[in-house]
């Protein structure tokens, strides 16, 4: 029989659901210090082995298929084999971003599903690197890791962070290139352009703006947070004012750097020529600018080359009711990715990528344009990430969810493994 077929008997034939039920029941609430409780423990545990050993002794590489039917439902093991069917590979790393993709302030009240943290270790037991790509600083997210991961598993050699969006890499465990400064490859009047802002963007905040924002703990990117709960009228505001003031504060620093024939370049110039710019080339910032009643000005198009030379290599990103932020677009998340897979010495990588925003939407395409691997997002993600990951292999799953990927993930490589 081929795998179709006998997917199909095993998920007809057994009672795969009291399998997989056990099996998490035993995963997930290990025996504590009570008698009933151990019983429940025990009994579970048995119902498992017997489940399993039935499976084992229908099947021709039964182990295999049992394993399977512990870990997947009918529709998660079937998914793994379209995605084994068409691209015939097993998934060698994960790229996961955290905020509304392993977690969920709507739905996991941003904390990782204890069931995503457990499937995310039995992937990595099972010889799978876990690469965390985030927006975040560093101190945040290592310890979010060693909290829900566990310090071994961090310190493992198979496992990095990518944060700032693609600043900075950290791979715990490889010596003098634990910590990669990405940044630092920059030209020297980028990396001043940053100093500066970072240098005024409180000192010269609005008073519309005081006491609502603050400055995220970048080591290099700029990022506006706002001092109200992440997805709240109130937070949207400040984020969609705190975009503003930014684009603005970054059209003032490079002019003041860049010469333009010895004239000296006022700010409200300055600012037209920026707001223009990151207008066209984000349709969201333009929306945000048409709503608070910063209308481009047409009369400053074209902008000057030599400004306009600036802004292509500087990132302006907006994240509705969450943040606003400059970074560099020599600097984003597939740099650091590609940083991540060599220090973790992944020479031909298919991996599976997990994300909800733009900056995300970047490794996905590419992944895409490389034959790289397989792209998941969350239902709530960005529309333009939604229509993506529709469009390739359709891995759209639930807020607060991600665990049924990481199951597919965990069946597709035993797929391989069996056939």
């Amino acid at each position: 029989m081929d795998l179709y077929d006998v997917l199909y008997q095993l998920y007809q034939d057994f009672d795969t659901g009291s399998i997989r039920d056990a099996q998490d029941f035993v995963d997930l609430f290990p025996p504590v210090d009570s008698r009933v409780a151990l019983g429940y423990w025990e009994s579970a545990q048995t119902e498992l082995i017997e489940g399993k050993q039935r499976i084992e002794q229908e099947f021709e590489g039964g182990t295999e298929l049992a394993t399977i039917a512990a870990t997947a439902d009918r529709k998660q093991a079937f998914t793994a084999l379209d995605l084994y069917t068409k691209y015939n590979r097993r998934i060698n790393a994960l790229v996961l971003d955290v905020d509304e993709t392993l977690r969920s302030a709507g739905e996991t009240d941003n904390e990782i599903p204890r069931e995503t943290l457990h499937q995310l270790t039995r992937l990595h037991e099972s010889g799978i690197p876990i690469i965390i790509c985030t927006g975040q600083t560093l101190e945040n997210v290592k310890g979010f890791a060693i909290q829900g991961l566990g310090n071994e598993l961090v310190h493992s050699g198979r496992f990095s962070i990518v944060y700032e969006a693609g600043t900075g890499v950290f791979t715990p465990g490889k010596g003098t290139a634990t910590k990669q400064l990405l940044y630092e490859s920059l030209e020297e009047e980028i990396q001043t352009i940053f100093r500066r802002i970072r240098a005024q963007v409180l000192s010269n905040v609005p008073s519309e703006l005081a006491g609502s924002v603050h400055l995220q703990g970048n080591e290099f990117n700029i990022t506006l947070k706002p001092n109200f709960d992440v997805g709240s009228e109130a937070a949207a505001s400040v984020i969609d004012r705190s975009l503003i003031y930014l684009i603005d504060l970054l059209g003032m620093t490079v002019t003041e750097i860049v010469d333009i024939d010895g004239s000296e370049i006022n700010a409200e110039v300055a600012s037209k020529w920026a707001r223009a710019y990151y207008s066209d080339a984000d349709g969201e910032i333009a929306t945000v600018l048409t709503n608070r009643d910063k209308n481009v000005d047409q009369a400053h198009k074209p902008i000057p080359p030599v400004i306009k030379s600036w802004f292509d290599q500087i990132d302006v990103a907006y994240y509705h009711a969450d943040a606003a932020e400059i970074g560099s677009l020599d600097l984003d998340k597939p740099t650091g990715v590609q940083a991540a897979l060599e220090s973790l010495a992944i020479e031909d990588p298919f991996v599976l990528v997990m994300g909800d925003s733009k900056s995300d939407l970047r490794i996905m395409r590419w992944v895409e344009r490389e034959n790289a691997g397989i792209v998941a997002a969350p239902r709530h993600a960005s529309t333009t990430v939604v229509d993506h990951v529709t469009q390739t292999d359709n891995l759209v799953y639930e807020p607060g969810d991600a665990a049924s990927i990481l199951r597919s993930v965990g069946v597709l490589n035993r797929l391989a493994a069996f056939d």
